[in-house]
Order: structure tokens, then C-alpha cells, then sequence
């Protein structure tokens, strides 16, 4: 059995999901329910007999984009798990982007990082050589950068504190640097904070990282140990929105790529293209006056 939800723009939604059901039923995938989760939502749920999500993907990214959507194979439940990237997911900005602003440096380490996000670029490489670039900035500059750049995603609190209030547990895994990604988590609500660390001499940046690199391979691995320890029927949310973020993305029960590039897109079971974070909520069917408000 697929399950597929999904909010769409409700104007022309009835004849979307009519041509949805014909398209689906000429490629041998029946229909047997769609319906509106309950009379006051905007959340239509589509279930079928079968096991061929990528079938299900494409027709309703045609007929029904720009959407956000969820497809499982079972019921679903509220995440005991909350894994997320933070640059352009849980914060408006590319923090290194933003840093190198400081040094004169932004288009050439943007170039840079989204041809990495787009999966063109070995992440690793990319890392080192965008921090290499950076060496001689005054430390300084990232609390300043912090202050006057950084700023979290819409929804992004409230969904934190909403999951959290249902007993599930979060994690900030970034690609980025401890020197943003703990001030970010603080201020919207994580629990436990991965990333990669900066090295610092002389109140500067040396143009080096301290440890293990935080790759795609660690962000994955950091969600299935999570996992681990809930217990095998655990069920784990994961979001992101670049190449890097792909195995975390496969390896959770409900992948969702925030509006995010062709790759990470293509590789996750859900989707935001339309809303901000809080249309996680609605998918997951937790009733907008259960939401937990965060002061901005």
C-alpha cells in the first residue's frame, strides 16, 4: 500500500486529482481512496494498492505542482526522530556564504558552495577549500555575522517545539560550523548539535578544520544511530535541502526535501515546494491549535 499526502493550491485541486487518477490508472496504479484529511483541512491523502513510489512521485509533481507532499508505505505516525541540515533548511542562509561576505570573498566561495549542494563537487574538497579561503578573518566576524545575517526559516521554531512537545527527539546535523550551528540549535530548539569545527589562532581564522569532517556519510550515520537507541519500531523525519543531505534523507522513514535542489529532490519520499516548515506539521496531521508557538 502507497499513502500519499499532499496540500496543493485548492482552487484547482478537484480537477488536478481527477487527471491525477486517470494518469495513475492508465500506468496500472488504481486509486482506492482520496479524501481530505478532515473537513477543515487542506491536506488531501491519496492511498493505492502497490509499491511503486517513484510512479507515484512523477505524477504528482506533474499534476499537482508546486506542492508539498509526503508518500509512505504505512500509516503514519509522529516521528520519534528529528534530524535536519541547517543551511537552507532551518536557516534562511548559507552561513559560509554570509561569512565571506566579511573577507570580500562572497562570489567566489558561493560559486563555490552551490555547485557543492548541487552534487558537482566533492563535499570534503569543497569544505576545505572554501575555509582555506577564509584564513586571517578576525573570530569576530562570525558573532557579527550571526547578529546581522542569520535568521531561521519560517515554522522552523514551531516545528521544533511542536515534535518536541510529542516526545521526539532533535538533532541539528550540518554540514556547516559549530560556531553557527550551536547558537542556531539554542535558538530554535534542538537537543543535539553535529557539525564541523573551525580552527581559530590568534582571535583569527586559520583556513583549517578541527577533526572529522560532518560529510553526507556522517549525517546519515548520525540518524541511523539515533534510531538505534529509540528501537526498531522508532520513525524518524529527516530534512534537507542539498547533494550532501541525500543519504540522511534516504535513510529516514519520512525524507523531506525543503525546497530544495533537483538531486535532494529526486531522492526523498517528501517534499516542501509550496509552504514553509510548518507544512510538515499539517502532513503529519497534527491540528494547527496543537502547534507549539516559539517567540521569535
Amino acid at each position: 500500500m502507497l499513502i500519499a499526502r499532499l496540500i496543493a493550491d485548492p482552487v484547482t485541486l478537484e480537477t488536478r486529482l481527477d487527471a491525477a487518477m486517470d494518469a495513475l490508472d492508465a500506468r496500472g496504479m488504481t486509486v482506492a481512496a482520496a479524501q481530505m484529511l478532515d473537513a477543515c483541512s487542506e491536506v488531501l491523502q491519496i492511498a493505492m494498492p502497490g509499491d511503486d513510489m517513484a510512479v507515484l512521485r512523477e505524477e504528482l509533481a506533474h499534476h499537482f505542482g508546486p506542492c508539498d507532499a509526503i508518500i509512505a508505505r504505512d500509516d503514519f505516525r509522529i516521528p520519534d526522530l528529528f534530524v535536519s541540515d541547517m543551511d537552507s533548511t532551518m536557516i534562511g542562509q548559507e552561513c559560509i556564504d554570509e561569512l565571506a561576505d566579511f573577507a570580500g570573498l562572497r562570489n567566489e566561495i558561493s560559486a563555490i558552495t552551490e555547485r557543492a549542494m548541487q552534487g558537482e563537487l566533492d563535499f570534503e574538497s569543497a569544505l576545505r577549500e572554501r575555509v582555506g579561503l577564509l584564513a586571517g578573518l578576525e573570530e569576530a566576524a562570525i558573532s557579527t555575522c550571526l547578529t546581522e545575517r542569520i535568521v531561521p526559516m519560517p515554522g522552523a521554531r514551531t516545528l521544533v517545539a511542536t515534535l518536541k512537545h510529542r516526545g521526539c527527539k532533535t538533532v541539528l546535523v550540518t554540514g556547516g560550523f559549530h560556531h553557527f550551528a550551536d547558537p542556531v540549535a539554542e535558538d530554535i530548539g534542538f537537543e543535539r548539535v553535529v557539525a564541523n569545527r573551525l580552527a581559530v589562532s590568534a582571535d583569527r581564522l586559520s583556513g583549517q578544520l578541527v577533526g572529522g569532517i560532518t560529510d553526507s556519510s556522517v549525517k546519515a550515520r548520525v540518524l541511523l544511530e539515533e534510531m538505534a537507541r529509540l528501537g526498531e519500531n522508532a520513525v524518524s523525519l529527516a530534512t534537507g535541502d542539498g547533494a550532501n543531505d541525500i543519504p540522511m534523507l534516504q535513510a529516514a522513514t519520512y525524507g523531506i526535501a525543503y525546497h530544495a535542489k533537483p538531486k535532494a529532490r529526486a531522492a526523498a519520499n517528501g517534499w516542501i515546494d509550496r509552504g514553509d516548515l510548518t507544512a510538515i506539521l499539517k502532513l503529519l496531521e497534527i491540528p494547527e491549535h496543537e502547534w507549539i508557538a516559539s517567540a521569535p
